[in-house]
Protein backbone atom coordinates (compact mmCIF):
# COMPACT_ATOMS: atom_id res chain seq x y z
CA UNK A 1 0.00 0.00 0.00
CA UNK A 2 1.43 3.13 -0.94
CA UNK A 3 1.21 6.75 0.91
CA UNK A 4 -1.03 9.80 -1.04
CA UNK A 5 1.36 12.48 -2.27
CA UNK A 6 0.83 15.69 0.21
CA UNK A 7 -1.35 18.27 -1.13
CA UNK A 8 1.48 20.79 -2.58
CA UNK A 9 1.04 24.53 -1.93
CA UNK A 10 2.57 27.32 -3.09
CA UNK A 11 2.23 30.50 -0.74
CA UNK A 12 3.31 33.71 -2.47
CA UNK A 13 3.21 36.88 -0.19
CA UNK A 14 2.44 40.59 -1.21
CA UNK A 15 3.94 42.12 1.71
CA UNK A 16 3.77 45.72 1.37
CA UNK A 17 0.18 44.99 0.36
CA UNK A 18 -0.88 42.89 3.50
CA UNK A 19 1.13 45.17 5.46
CA UNK A 20 -0.65 48.24 4.30
CA UNK A 21 -4.08 46.99 4.48
CA UNK A 22 -3.67 45.04 8.01
CA UNK A 23 -2.59 48.35 9.36
CA UNK A 24 -5.44 50.83 8.12
CA UNK A 25 -8.22 48.12 8.93
CA UNK A 26 -7.01 46.69 12.27
CA UNK A 27 -4.04 49.28 13.38
CA UNK A 28 -2.35 45.88 13.92
CA UNK A 29 0.32 43.60 12.28
CA UNK A 30 -0.09 40.29 10.34
CA UNK A 31 0.76 37.13 12.15
CA UNK A 32 2.95 35.27 9.54
CA UNK A 33 3.97 32.48 11.89
CA UNK A 34 -0.55 32.13 12.28
CA UNK A 35 -0.35 32.02 8.59
CA UNK A 36 2.21 29.32 8.39
CA UNK A 37 0.82 27.45 11.04
CA UNK A 38 -2.97 27.52 9.44
CA UNK A 39 -1.19 26.50 5.64
CA UNK A 40 0.70 23.57 7.14
CA UNK A 41 -2.41 22.15 7.49
CA UNK A 42 -3.59 21.77 4.21
CA UNK A 43 -0.62 20.57 3.12
CA UNK A 44 3.00 20.81 2.04
CA UNK A 45 4.50 24.23 0.94
CA UNK A 46 6.35 23.01 -1.28
CA UNK A 47 7.16 27.27 -2.28
CA UNK A 48 6.79 30.02 0.40
CA UNK A 49 8.33 33.46 -1.31
CA UNK A 50 7.61 36.63 0.06
CA UNK A 51 7.98 40.10 -1.83
CA UNK A 52 8.98 42.98 -0.04
CA UNK A 53 10.98 46.51 -0.96
CA UNK A 54 14.27 47.13 0.66
CA UNK A 55 14.55 50.47 1.99
CA UNK A 56 17.95 49.61 4.05
CA UNK A 57 16.90 50.26 7.86
CA UNK A 58 17.60 47.84 10.55
CA UNK A 59 14.00 46.78 11.56
CA UNK A 60 12.77 45.73 8.17
CA UNK A 61 15.89 44.01 8.03
CA UNK A 62 14.98 42.31 11.25
CA UNK A 63 11.19 41.31 10.15
CA UNK A 64 12.92 39.80 6.49
CA UNK A 65 15.12 37.60 9.14
CA UNK A 66 11.80 36.50 10.73
CA UNK A 67 9.99 35.70 7.58
CA UNK A 68 13.53 33.06 6.69
CA UNK A 69 13.44 32.01 9.71
CA UNK A 70 9.44 30.55 9.80
CA UNK A 71 10.58 29.46 6.32
CA UNK A 72 10.01 31.61 3.82
CA UNK A 73 12.16 32.95 0.65
CA UNK A 74 12.83 36.74 1.04
CA UNK A 75 13.11 38.26 -1.96
CA UNK A 76 13.96 42.15 -2.60
CA UNK A 77 13.47 44.77 -4.86
CA UNK A 78 15.18 47.89 -4.31
CA UNK A 79 12.66 51.09 -2.77
CA UNK A 80 12.83 53.49 -5.18
CA UNK A 81 11.89 57.48 -5.24
CA UNK A 82 11.32 59.28 -7.82
CA UNK A 83 12.24 62.89 -8.22
CA UNK A 84 9.04 63.81 -8.43
CA UNK A 85 7.90 62.45 -5.18
CA UNK A 86 6.60 59.09 -6.39
CA UNK A 87 7.78 55.94 -5.05
CA UNK A 88 8.35 52.34 -6.93
CA UNK A 89 8.53 49.06 -6.09
CA UNK A 90 5.76 46.69 -6.56
CA UNK A 91 6.40 42.64 -6.87
CA UNK A 92 3.08 42.19 -9.07
CA UNK A 93 5.11 41.01 -12.38
CA UNK A 94 7.65 38.82 -10.25
CA UNK A 95 4.48 37.46 -7.89
CA UNK A 96 3.19 36.65 -11.66
CA UNK A 97 5.87 34.93 -13.44
CA UNK A 98 6.70 32.92 -10.26
CA UNK A 99 3.09 31.54 -10.29
CA UNK A 100 2.82 30.34 -13.52
CA UNK A 101 6.45 28.68 -13.03
CA UNK A 102 5.55 27.05 -10.12
CA UNK A 103 1.78 25.94 -11.22
CA UNK A 104 2.24 23.06 -13.16
CA UNK A 105 3.93 21.45 -9.79
CA UNK A 106 1.51 22.32 -6.98
CA UNK A 107 -2.17 21.61 -6.40
CA UNK A 108 -3.17 25.06 -4.52
CA UNK A 109 -1.41 28.40 -5.20
CA UNK A 110 -2.14 31.05 -1.79
CA UNK A 111 -1.83 34.30 -3.12
CA UNK A 112 -1.38 36.90 0.03
CA UNK A 113 -3.03 39.97 -1.39
CA UNK A 114 -5.99 41.90 -2.26
CA UNK A 115 -4.36 43.91 -5.42
CA UNK A 116 -6.46 43.17 -8.18
CA UNK A 117 -3.98 43.57 -10.90
CA UNK A 118 -3.42 39.40 -9.86
CA UNK A 119 -7.13 38.41 -11.06
CA UNK A 120 -5.84 37.79 -15.10
CA UNK A 121 -3.32 35.84 -12.92
CA UNK A 122 -5.04 33.40 -10.81
CA UNK A 123 -7.57 33.01 -13.65
CA UNK A 124 -5.20 31.56 -15.68
CA UNK A 125 -3.34 29.53 -13.46
CA UNK A 126 -6.75 27.88 -12.21
CA UNK A 127 -7.84 27.16 -16.20
CA UNK A 128 -4.24 26.37 -17.62
CA UNK A 129 -2.89 24.21 -14.88
CA UNK A 130 -6.24 22.99 -13.01
CA UNK A 131 -5.02 24.36 -9.69
CA UNK A 132 -6.93 25.74 -6.48
CA UNK A 133 -6.25 29.07 -5.80
CA UNK A 134 -6.80 30.67 -2.08
CA UNK A 135 -6.64 34.68 -1.51
CA UNK A 136 -6.30 35.59 2.07
CA UNK A 137 -6.65 39.40 2.21
CA UNK A 138 -8.50 42.08 3.75
CA UNK A 139 -12.19 41.88 3.96
CA UNK A 140 -13.15 45.46 2.39
CA UNK A 141 -9.57 45.96 0.88
CA UNK A 142 -9.51 43.11 -1.77
CA UNK A 143 -10.41 43.69 -4.99
CA UNK A 144 -13.96 42.28 -5.90
CA UNK A 145 -13.10 41.24 -9.37
CA UNK A 146 -9.78 38.84 -7.32
CA UNK A 147 -12.30 37.46 -4.42
CA UNK A 148 -14.54 36.34 -7.63
CA UNK A 149 -11.97 34.55 -10.14
CA UNK A 150 -10.49 32.63 -7.06
CA UNK A 151 -11.47 28.86 -5.73
CA UNK A 152 -11.99 30.29 -1.82
CA UNK A 153 -11.47 33.88 -0.22
CA UNK A 154 -10.01 34.04 3.26
CA UNK A 155 -10.77 37.09 4.69
CA UNK A 156 -7.69 38.02 7.49
CA UNK A 157 -9.02 38.56 10.79
CA UNK A 158 -8.51 38.53 14.41
CA UNK A 159 -6.57 34.75 14.53
CA UNK A 160 -4.18 36.55 11.84
CA UNK A 161 -2.81 39.58 13.52
CA UNK A 162 -0.26 40.02 16.51
CA UNK A 163 -1.03 39.98 20.05
CA UNK A 164 -2.14 44.00 20.60
CA UNK A 165 1.48 43.98 22.39
CA UNK A 166 2.62 43.73 19.05
CA UNK A 167 0.48 45.82 17.05
CA UNK A 168 1.48 48.20 14.96
CA UNK A 169 1.23 51.70 16.29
Amino acid sequence: MTAEPAHRIAVLVDVQNIYYTVREKFAASFDYNAFWAELSQLGEIVVANAYATDRGDEKQRQFQNILRAIGFNVKLKPYIQRSDGSTKGDWDVGITIDAIDCASDIDTLVLLSGDGDFTEMVDYVRKKHNISVVVFGVEGHTAATLIQHVNEFRPIDDHLLLPSKYRAS
